[in-house]
């Protein structure tokens, strides 16, 4: 399996990296985790739990375009070093973003989803430059 691809896999499991914070920060809620009204319970979050939310959240509305941009690596059989490098930099950028959004360092998570953003975009246009 190529880099892209596996990296493609690695970016839908943060999705459940992404949630593992705010599932700590609901289970310190006063009653713990409530699994019959989560999204109530989520919205009621504050401080980091809020946080731990949106970076889960934007994690969410990210993965489309990466996975896109990777798929249309694929399929139109884009090889390069660059467009694994390219993937690689959306999964590490993503990582880093979660870490930032959590501990509220705003400028620079700003950089970082730049950043992933940037790789997305030009994994979609990869079929252009190869």
């Amino acid at each position: 399996m190529s880099t892209v691809l596996w990296c493609l896999f690695i970016a839908g499991l943060l999705h459940v990296v992404s949630k593992a914070p705010l599932a700590v920060a609901q289970s310190q809620s006063p009653g713990g985790y409530d699994n019959h009204n989560p999204r109530d319970q989520q919205a009621a979050l504050e401080g980091w739990g809020k946080r731990a939310l949106a970076a889960h959240q934007n994690q969410i509305e990210s993965f489309p375009l990466f996975a896109a941009g990777a798929l249309v690596s694929v399929a139109m059989g884009v090889t390069s070093v660059t467009v694994g490098y390219l993937a690689m930099a959306y999964v590490v950028a993503r990582l880093v973003y979660f870490f930032l959004y959590i501990k509220d360092i705003s400028t620079l998570r700003s950089l970082v989803w730049g950043v992933g953003f940037a790789s997305s975009m030009a994994l979609l246009c990869s079929p252009a430059w190869a």
